[in-house]
């Protein structure tokens, strides 16, 4: 068995653990502010041992391997460890009610199909860099969208009349309770254009650096290929978004949609072809 199998299947244990005691607190009508320096310590472990099965299978070999479903590993990554650091400024316990399930799920897929592609190229390192940029955009651009649906349920969630609650089936009233434990929705707003920053960032340096490994092998600045056109289309939409955030103040509903329009365009610039081709097409 693999390293990366491995602590993938730790990382898992350990996600999953974590959220079933936040969800057994909730249900028991605890406050789960109170062990929230515990819970941020103990899901350390699981970003360093999920770190290091991504290491193990993403770079294993010194080469780069990717797969659909490792691209959304490290994405959960990322955003775990953003929300990490983000539980050090202000209490976003509630916020792992939901995170730390998927997370804890996306492990255990990824330690059961572990299967990926070798990246080759003339200018191997250089290729490499590039694509672990654009796999930190395209991840955090991802973690970036599951926020702002789940800013646009606790919305709905805050005008949805408290009576009908009440009267939910036991899985609408679970939905409705992990809602109510949700951080407000400005702590939400601001941990989501934070993450729209660090992925615009990391998006625009990577355009940068796939321009010039552009025109140093193929001798064009711009290829004009499907992954690329979706790609540029993303950077403009959360560059709008940041200079509508920045010039006019758009929040709320505005920045949910460019947010979920963004995220539309990676989907269909790398993830959704990478699903196609690994797991419709079966091929490497």
């Amino acid at each position: 068995m693999s390293t990366g199998i491995v602590f993938h299947a730790i990382a898992a244990i350990i996600y999953l653990s974590l959220s079933a005691a936040l969800w057994g607190m909730l249900r028991a009508g605890k406050s789960l502010d109170q062990p929230e320096k515990i819970t941020r310590w103990l899901l350390l472990p699981g970003l360093i041992a999920h770190a290091v099965g991504l290491d193990a299978l993403v770079l294993a070999h010194g080469s780069l391997h990717l797969s659909w479903l490792l691209a959304l590993s490290v994405a959960v990554w990322l955003g775990l460890v953003v929300f990490w650091f983000e539980s050090l400024i202000v209490r976003i316990n509630g916020l792992q009610l939901l995170v730390l399930p998927f997370a804890g799920l996306v492990c255990v897929f990824t330690a059961l199909f572990p299967g990926s592609h070798l990246v080759s190229s003339p200018i191997e390192s250089a290729l490499r860099g590039h694509l672990l940029l654009a796999l930190g955009a395209y991840g955090l651009i991802t973690i970036a969208a599951m926020q702002s649906l789940l800013m646009a349920a606790l919305d709905h969630h805050l005008h949805h009349p408290r009576d009908v609650l009440n009267n939910a089936s036991g899985f609408r009233k679970a939905i409705g309770q992990a809602l109510d434990a949700q951080p407000p929705l400005l702590v939400q707003e601001r941990l989501l254009f934070r993450l729209i920053w660090i992925a615009f960032g990391a998006l625009t340096l990577a355009i940068i650096s796939g321009s010039l490994i552009s025109f140093f092998t193929q001798g064009s600045w711009f290829p004009f290929d499907h992954k690329s056109v979706f790609t540029v289309l993303s950077w403009l939409t959360f560059g709008m978004l940041l200079l509508g955030r920045h010039r006019w103040g758009w929040r709320g509903r505005t920045a949910l949609r460019y947010t979920v329009v963004g995220f539309i365009f990676v989907v269909l610039s790398y993830t959704g072809s990478r699903f196609v081709i690994d797991v419709l097409l079966h091929r490497g």
